[in-house]
């Protein structure tokens, strides 16, 4: 039986990688919430700039958060390697799915990236449970 619980249970253990896990999965998460906004019409598209940004600003934090909180020391580092790979990962996303070529305006997204994640990475290490 306890063969089937392990089996079932997926743990990612390195902090980066849970923290982009868990950046993604929020991101996910707000872009449900954005989509089904468009849909009932209480937002419009040309409207959307703002709240895309807050939503990956927040998938940013809790994947800084979740990946401080993993690595128990150094949270800010390991959230600042979160976000800029977060950050790099929606920009080779975004630049394959419009076929355009990345400007630098473009990569000075990386820098606030980089900034949320570690300030999440910060909170998280203080969340680490001390054994």
């Amino acid at each position: 039986m306890d063969f089937f619980r392990r089996l079932g249970s997926i743990r990612l253990s390195h902090p980066t990688l849970s923290g982009i896990w868990y950046a993604f999965l929020w991101m996910m998460i707000g872009a449900l919430i954005l989509s089904l906004l468009l849909q009932s019409g209480s937002l419009e598209e040309h409207n959307l700039t703002w709240p895309i940004y807050i939503v990956h600003a927040a998938a940013l934090l809790f994947g800084g958060l979740t990946s401080g909180k993993r690595a128990g020391q150094k949270g800010w580092y390991q959230g600042a390697l979160t976000g800029i790979l977060y950050g790099l990962l929606v920009l080779c996303i975004s630049f394959l799915a419009l076929d355009n070529s990345p400007g630098l305006d473009d990569f000075t997204l990386l820098l606030p990236a980089l900034l949320i994640g570690a300030l999440g990475g910060m909170f998280g290490v203080n969340l680490h449970k001390k054994r």
